[in-house]
């Protein structure tokens, strides 16, 4: 049987494939700035802005980026309230429906399935106190499988970026 692949996507392989020091300073011109022109990446680089074109495609097509964001303020959102939840599962069998249930629910931003006595670490944003605790009561303790959790509250953030560190 023949090797299958998602059209106009390379194999892992390909995606893999070291990136030269000019790839590395568009991709941390664009952390910094997503909103910058081709023409501003090409100044910033020395790089012509079809040169440009050509390495942000080939970055895009090789899932080194993986798409375009806006970040937005939760605080002026009124989601005061930023919770990290480890969660215990009591068998292997019972996590896919409880990864099914958080992959539903726009509360939680990230779920990691972590080394420790612990199965999953959630980063939670809701409103206020209440609304999380309407969250874990009723949806995450609610699973199948679910025997405990375990909270951590954040008071301040002094640093919360999705930049990646890049060696430019």
């Amino acid at each position: 049987m023949g090797e299958w692949r998602v059209r106009n996507q390379p194999d892992l392989a390909a995606s893999i494939q070291p990136l030269d020091a000019t790839d590395l300073m568009i991709l941390d011109a664009l952390q910094r700035d997503g909103h910058l022109s081709h023409a501003e990446i090409g100044r910033l680089v020395g790089l012509a802005v079809s040169s440009v074109n050509e390495r942000i495609r080939k970055l895009v097509q090789r899932r080194v980026i993986q798409g375009w964001q806006v970040r937005l303020a939760p605080d002026r959102l009124g989601l005061d309230l930023l919770a990290f939840v480890y969660v215990l599962i009591d068998r292997p069998e019972n996590s896919p429906a409880f990864l099914d249930l958080v992959s539903q629910i726009p509360e939680v931003q990230e779920c990691h399935h972590v080394a420790s006595d612990w199965n999953f670490l959630l980063k939670v944003r809701v409103k206020n106190t209440a609304a999380f605790e309407a969250l874990l009561t009723n949806r995450l303790k609610a699973v199948p499988g679910v025997v405990r959790t375990h909270t951590v509250i954040t008071l301040s953030s002094h640093k919360d970026t999705p930049a990646l560190p890049l060696k430019c």
